[in-house]
């Protein structure tokens, strides 16, 4: 071998060594760079996880608070006014003030069991939905169906609360703004998951404006920003169909724990029957 071509030789096996350990150690480095910035991601993921659920169990706090004070405060103040206008023994001057009266009352006491469904958290999630179904009118203008299929079991307290507000969220969504003529709500207790299918013929809305900034007054974005956040903390999945003029729908999907000790509670179908109101089926 030429003289020449010696040095070429002693030094190729060390390039290529030295280019080996180059690639080697880049491949180290973006793995390591990886893990890391998965790290970070869980990091953040669990933070905003734990800045969603404060932010939903101040908002319940809050609701907790409101409720009491209507029950407590106003419910018995204007208890107290009645007494006093019953007290005059003039039905003739009083009955139309005791009359109003009693719608006030009767308001004042649906607006704290909205606030804190007390049923909840005496009776469990499916009862409660029932209760929540009997609560629109039946002579309305809107019919209201809410099926519960499978074998539910006790959630803990949280979750229950926060699947009580995703459902009352869509119902109360619905009678507000779609103008349907029919609101079908199915909650399908799984053996590791529970879901919920929203269905109305009303008059739908833009898919696009579900994913903008809500506007005041808007008839959809500030809803479905809450049910978004209220399935996140559940770390659920949440879909929805609808166009101008065709109805909504919304597929929401929870995975979820039951609690072990705790036995089958059987669900019932509850739609409003125009003879009997408040009556279930």
């Amino acid at each position: 071998m030429p003289e020449s071509l010696l040095p070429l030789v002693l030094i190729t096996p060390l390039l290529m060594l030295l280019s080996g350990g180059i690639i080697v150690f880049v491949i180290r480095y973006q793995r390591r760079l990886f893990r890391q910035q998965e790290q970070m991601r869980a990091v953040e993921d669990t933070a905003q996880q734990q800045a969603l659920e404060a932010a939903l169990l101040a908002q319940e706090e809050e609701r907790r608070r409101i409720a009491g004070e209507l029950h407590d405060g106003v419910g018995t103040t204007l208890a107290i006014v009645k007494m006093h206008l019953n007290a005059l023994s003039r039905p003739d001057l009083t009955r139309d003030a005791t009359d109003l009266l009693d719608q006030v009352i009767g308001e004042v006491r649906r607006i704290s069991r909205n606030l804190l469904p007390a049923t909840l958290q005496k009776f469990g999630l499916p009862f409660a939905l029932e209760a929540l179904a009997r609560t629109v009118p039946a002579d309305g203008p809107t019919r209201v169906v809410i099926t519960q299929h499978g074998q539910p079991r006790r959630l803990s307290a949280q979750q229950e609360l926060i699947i009580y507000r995703v459902v009352q969220e869509l119902l109360g969504n619905g009678l507000r703004h779609a103008q349907a003529a029919n609101i079908d709500i199915t909650v399908n207790f799984g053996p590791d998951s529970l879901s919920i299918q929203y269905i109305d013929n009303g008059v739908g809305f833009d898919p696009a404006l579900v994913e903008a900034q809500p506007a005041v007054g808007a008839r959809i974005g500030l809803g479905f920003t809450n049910l978004r956040s209220r399935v996140a903390v559940l770390r659920g999945m949440l879909q929805h169909e609808s166009s101008p003029g065709m109805g909504s729908r919304v597929w929401i999907s929870l995975p979820l724990e039951y609690l072990a000790s705790d036995p089958v509670i059987p669900v019932t179908t509850y739609e409003q029957h125009p003879y009997s109101p408040g009556g279930g089926r």
